[in-house]
């Protein structure tokens, strides 16, 4: 649900016409940023408060009877089929390339793929993207059994500057000076993936690559190399929540903070033009 901060930034960028070359979204960011390509403001905040208590959205419900907290047939399918539609016609028109982040169970690696054309496939790796450990059944693609990509590459931000990307507006949901801490539920992720311990392993130090790698974001941001707009203090909010209220409140602060940046990113971006 942090991701309703990121929505509200992208949402003030869409509004004051910011666009980009390419973006990359890693679980919710994979989910909630491809409406950035698909230019639909507002869409993402409408269809979580709209379906908070709906039981078939994201539930112990769904996770019982489907495997999957957030119903993968309702979330991926039906609402963006007919209940909210997403605009895949506006999608593929738009140049803006758009990677999402999975990770591979097998291997423990992250797997980078460009979404062109927002159809079912593409869906299913926005989808593979978000599902996380323990409440979500591994998504099948390309004899792949994927998971978040949270796992594996939770910002990736030198997989961007690796295929020409080295000037990033990168919006993070953890204010300045956030450290992750090492998970506490490992045991039992060892006991529930006793076939990927690849990817166990790489949970095991998820903490240290993602502190690693705000470092480096860190040291980016001070050679002018990258533009990072985070939250100025914690978020509260867990990873699912059925409180409107708290979900609108989240979404306004990131537009808050959106429309506080907007100056300054547009002459970042406007540098990496003339560039």
């Amino acid at each position: 649900m942090r991701g309703l901060y990121t929505a509200g930034v992208t949402d003030v960028m869409m509004e004051n016409g910011v666009t980009f070359d390419g973006a990359a979204g890693v679980s919710a960011g994979a989910a909630f940023g491809c409406n950035y390509k698909s230019r639909q403001i507002g869409r993402v905040i409408r269809y979580n408060k709209r379906f908070a208590h709906e039981k078939r959205f994201c539930s112990l419900y769904s996770l019982i009877t489907t495997g999957d907290l957030y119903g993968a047939d309702f979330c991926y399918r039906l609402l963006p089929d007919s209940l909210d539609p997403f605009d895949t016609r506006t999608y593929e028109q738009n140049p803006m390339e758009f990677y999402v982040v999975c990770t591979d169970m097998d291997t423990g690696k992250a797997v980078y793929h460009r979404c062109d054309t927002g159809n079912s496939e593409d869906i299913a790796w926005m989808r593979a993207s978000a599902s996380m450990p323990i409440v979500s059944k591994p998504v099948e693609i390309d004899g792949m059994k994927l998971l978040d990509g949270g796992i594996s590459d939770s910002i990736p931000v030198r997989f961007f500057e690796s295929i020409g990307y080295e000037r990033n507006v990168i919006i993070l949901t953890q204010p300045l000076g956030y450290r992750k801490q090492k998970m506490k539920i490992l045991p039992l992720l060892r006991t529930l993936y006793p076939h990927n311990r690849e990817m166990v392993d790489d949970l095991a130090v998820r903490h240290e690559v993602y502190n690693e790698t705000i470092d480096y974001i860190t040291a980016l941001e001070h050679k002018g190399k990258a533009f990072v707009i985070r939250p100025s203090a914690p978020l509260n909010i867990g990873s699912t929540s059925h409180d409107i209220t708290q979900m609108e409140r989240v979404y306004q602060e990131g537009r808050r903070v959106g429309r506080y940046h907007l100056a300054a990113m547009k002459r970042f971006i406007e540098k990496a033009e003339v560039e």
